[in-house]
């Protein structure tokens, strides 16, 4: 007997889909944030950090001393102000570079102290030319720049430690001039460089510091030379394969913070009329402080000499205002210390990508 069997295979049915309608499990769909606003904040952040931030707490200390000094507002004190913001400034302006550069520069208090005090042993000795005095303090300047640039780029020595010795250096010729004693002066032109008023309620020296901005500006955003200052600080390996003579770079960045801070030395020893010992002690402490305040970022490639003015701004006003109220010396230390740490704080958030050094 034959049996046939069937073939064809058998395919088990399907089970019905019974649909699911409990919201609770199921996923979530969350809104995709497109990637063009995703870029304008991060773009947005750096923004608020270095430039809103600081000139908001700029208005809210300027707000809070003209409540709590009367004197805060007055046009002498506004004229005090500017010849202090000046001085600082000047100071500040080459340093500035050198921090984009990716570097440090320690020595801008010795230098300061050192261009004074020749300025001011000149003086006692004859010199009476304004013009004279500036040419003085630019070529003592420069030449201390040179030599730490020579030293940092030739001599691959790190900036700190390079500018640290120079810094004992440079301090210890100063105070080898004054003998521990004060040169003090009386010329009346030379005085007129930082206390005169070319613009009422405004003293020289915020003046000159002005004109000095002007041109460190164009020089680092609209030069070759300025734009390989960024890179460097950038990424100094990949700059050195593209060909850029990086080491003139850093002579150069070094040279600048030298002719800054002998003017701001000429300047401060002109609104003293005198040269002393102490000459320049804080000049180091405020300048790293303005430019960290103002958003420059110490490990280099971002920031700008227009944030150095208004961490200037800033500093100055804070000082000033302190003052008037009568707070005690260390408190004012303290304070600056506070402000400097939060502004690194929240220099370094705002550009994530930044390596800390």
């Amino acid at each position: 007997m034959t049996v046939e069997l069937d073939s064809t295979p058998t395919v088990p049915a399907a089970e019905p889909v019974v649909p699911n309608n409990d919201s609770a499990t199921a996923a979530p769909h969350w809104p995709v944030v497109p990637a063009s606003l995703a870029n304008l904040g991060n773009r947005i952040r750096p923004y608020l950090v270095t430039t809103v931030l600081p000139l908001s707490a700029l208005i809210a200390l300027v707000a809070f001393f003209a409540v709590r000094a009367e004197a805060f507002f007055s046009p002498a004190n506004f004229a005090l102000i500017s010849g202090q913001a000046g001085i600082l400034l000047l100071a500040s302006l080459g340093a500035t570079l050198v921090v984009i550069a990716g570097s440090v520069d320690l020595s801008v208090g010795s230098i300061a102290l050192l261009t004074g005090t020749v300025v001011a042993y000149l003086i006692s000795h004859g010199l009476n030319n304004p013009v004279l005095a500036i040419v003085v303090s630019i070529a003592v300047g420069a030449a201390i720049g040179l030599l730490n640039g020579v030293v940092f780029a030739y001599g691959r020595v790190p900036s700190f430690i390079a500018t640290l010795g120079t810094l004992s250096l440079f301090a210890g010729v100063g105070l080898t001039i004054l003998q521990g004693s004060t040169i003090n002066f009386t010329a009346p032109g030379i005085r007129n460089l930082a206390v005169g008023q070319w613009i009422p309620n405004l003293q020289n020296a915020a003046v000159i510091a002005l004109v000095v901005f002007a041109v460190v500006w164009f020089v680092s955003r609209r030069t070759r030379i300025g734009l390989y200052t960024y890179a460097v600080g950038g990424n100094e390996r990949v700059v050195e394969l593209a060909g850029v003579a990086t080491r003139r770079v850093k002579v150069f960045v070094l040279v600048a913070s030298g002719v800054t801070a002998g003017l701001a030395g000429l300047l401060l020893t002109a609104q003293l009329g005198a040269a002393g010992p102490t000459l320049g002690s804080t000049i180091l402490l405020d300048s790293v402080a303005a430019i960290v305040i103002g958003g420059t970022a110490l490990s280099g490639g971002v920031g700008s000499v227009t944030r150095t003015v208004l961490g200037v701004l800033i500093l100055t006003v804070l000082s000033n205002g302190l003052n008037q109220i009568g707070a005690a010396d260390y408190t004012q230390t303290i304070i600056k210390g506070l402000v400097i740490v939060v502004a690194a704080v929240f220099t370094m958030a705002s550009q994530r990508k930044l390596i800390v050094k």
